[in-house]
């Protein structure tokens, strides 16, 4: 399994592979979904999911807050070069939290190459790095050195491994703390924090570029598992007239809403949601501070109160679970973008919403996939 496919989809994030020319920076993270809004003349916001959602979402792999607020382990590993990837892929199955692949480090010798993993200051490295190691055949474990860091070093040196993503000539995606290469260009100004969404994953990008295609202006736009909020952020830049995010983690809301901010962005353009596939919950006061929203209720919405375009970028389960509800919120004949699937998964996604939707379409990137199609006119 590639690196790439370990970590989104291991949820996910769901865990995501974030790549530059020479460095691979690898961490897992949270897991995201959904979006709503209130008002007359506008659609309603899908407050209740009808399948459980936390068994879908959660990477294994996924650090608590807590743990990401106290010291932690930092190692450096001397690995042989082929079979880098494969025991990258065991460390975060035994404990590691992040690796980052230096390809442009030899180490000592030109057939080994560095990882430098990241576990909680509680991890029995010594044990983590023996049963990875034993996981990939390896006869003898790696060398290595451990060195404590605290929080505010793994915040910069997560900050550091991004920069300026051009998505599409005049489109950029920008880390708060860079500056746009083109101010000129429509640039998407994000600080990812903890969700999913930075715009370097083939995903995103293949959902940007289907946004930017499908919003002509005036737009109502449901982001269905929001995370970062990049593609509600992205959708109002291109002319939609309201945009609204749902996701079933906190802070995927918390940070889509400092997102919007960033972008100048106030909540009267985009409306964020937490919601919850807790089918017993009640609803939600809507004013309620979204720290304190654990579930909702689902919205039954006339037909004149839907939106004009939906994306869901969020996995192959959830995408085959919660199609009806997907669709259910689109006016008929509206664009549906889906992705978060790896290609192979293609097969299973137009088997399950083809008779949803009309005139499937298809786009790829290094072996993701996003599907869109247009609510069928009959039908609900």
């Amino acid at each position: 399994m590639a690196l790439s496919h370990f970590f989104k989809h291991l949820s996910f994030a769901s865990s995501n592979g974030f790549c530059t020319l020479s460095r691979r920076f690898i961490h897992p993270s949270l897991t995201s979904l959904f979006k709503n809004i209130n008002g007359k003349t506008q659609p309603s916001i899908p407050t209740k999911i009808s399948h459980p959602l936390s068994h879908c979402y959660t990477s294994a792999s996924e650090p608590a807050s807590s743990t990401l607020l106290s010291p932690y382990l930092s190692v450096r590993i001397q690995c042989r070069k082929d079979i880098a990837d494969m025991f990258s892929e065991a460390l975060m199955c035994f404990g590691a939290t992040s690796i980052t692949v230096d390809e442009d480090d030899n180490c000592d010798t030109s057939n080994e190459i560095c990882i430098e993993s990241i576990f909680p200051e509680s991890e029995d490295v010594d044990v983590c790095i023996s049963q990875a190691a034993d996981s990939v055949g390896l006869k003898e474990k790696p060398s290595y050195e451990v060195e404590t860091g605290e929080h505010y070093d793994w915040i910069k040196k997560t900050q550091e491994s991004f920069d300026p993503v051009e998505v599409s000539e005049g489109l950029w995606i920008v880390p708060e703390w860079k500056t746009p290469p083109d101010a000129e260009a429509t640039n998407i100004i994000l600080n990812p924090g903890l969700a999913f969404g930075t715009g370097e994953h083939p995903t995103t990008r293949l959902c940007l570029l289907l946004l930017r295609r499908l919003i002509k202006g005036g737009e109502y736009f449901l982001d269905y598992g929001t995370g970062s909020g990049i593609l509600a952020i992205a959708a109002l830049k291109f002319g939609a007239s309201l945009s609204v995010g749902i996701d079933i983690d906190p802070l995927a809301i918390t940070s889509a809403r400092h997102n919007a901010a960033l972008n100048d962005i106030g909540p009267e353009k985009l409306r964020l949601r937490l919601v919850s596939g807790n089918t017993s919950s009640p609803s939600i006061d809507e004013h309620k501070d979204v720290r304190k929203q654990t579930s909702c209720e689902m919205v039954v919405e006339p037909e004149h109160a839907r939106y004009d375009v939906i994306v869901a970028n969020i996995l192959l389960n959830p995408l085959l679970e919660l199609a009806d509800d997907i669709v259910s919120h689109a006016k008929p004949g509206a664009p549906i973008g889906l992705s978060g699937i790896l290609s192979e998964q293609i097969p299973c996604i137009i088997n399950r919403y083809s008779p949803l939707l009309d005139n499937i379409s298809v786009t790829e990137m290094d072996d993701w996939a996003c599907l869109s199609g247009r609510k069928k006119l009959t039908g609900n």
